[in-house]
């Protein structure tokens, strides 16, 4: 009886973790995107993958600042994520940052609050793709998902 017991504290516990576990933030259906997601008690990462497995969005939220240095010459495009206004930056790769399947890849890095960030990095492969995928990006809302997180861990 006590084994039955156990077991049932083990499952409710387990069940109201998995309730109260961050989640990625919801991606409209028109997407066609399906998120991967890995967390713990500092972080939460989202992959965005298309159909055909590529990982095109992803968003890591995060309770330690990244200290990801973004330099203004690689400054792009200036848009919002999740209620915060930010700038999209090309990925800084020592002076290669013209190789033509680098143009249309993206990252910014964004403070949501006290000990909470987002790092939001696109991979697209075209100039359209890029817009939509900035696009989408500005539909997200991760305010609640990165509340959750733990404080300095």
């Amino acid at each position: 009886m006590k084994t039955v017991i156990a077991v049932c504290l083990g499952l409710f516990s387990a069940s109201a973790w998995a309730q109260a576990a961050p989640s990625c933030p919801t991606l409209p259906a028109s997407a066609g995107l399906q998120w991967e997601q890995r967390a713990d008690a500092s972080f939460i990462a989202c992959k965005a993958i298309t159909a055909d497995g590529r990982q095109i969005l992803n968003v890591m939220l995060t309770s330690r600042d990244p200290k990801i240095r973004l330099e203004r010459r690689l400054r792009e495009e200036e848009s919002t994520f999740s209620g915060e206004e930010i700038y999209w930056y090309k990925l800084d790769l020592g002076g290669q940052e013209t190789i033509p399947a680098m143009a249309s890849r993206r990252i910014t890095v964004v403070e949501l609050g006290d000990d909470q960030y987002a790092q939001v990095w696109i991979n697209a492969d075209s100039a359209q793709e890029l817009s939509s995928m900035i696009s989408l990006a500005q539909q997200l809302d991760v305010r609640a998902a990165s509340a959750q997180l733990s404080a300095g861990n």
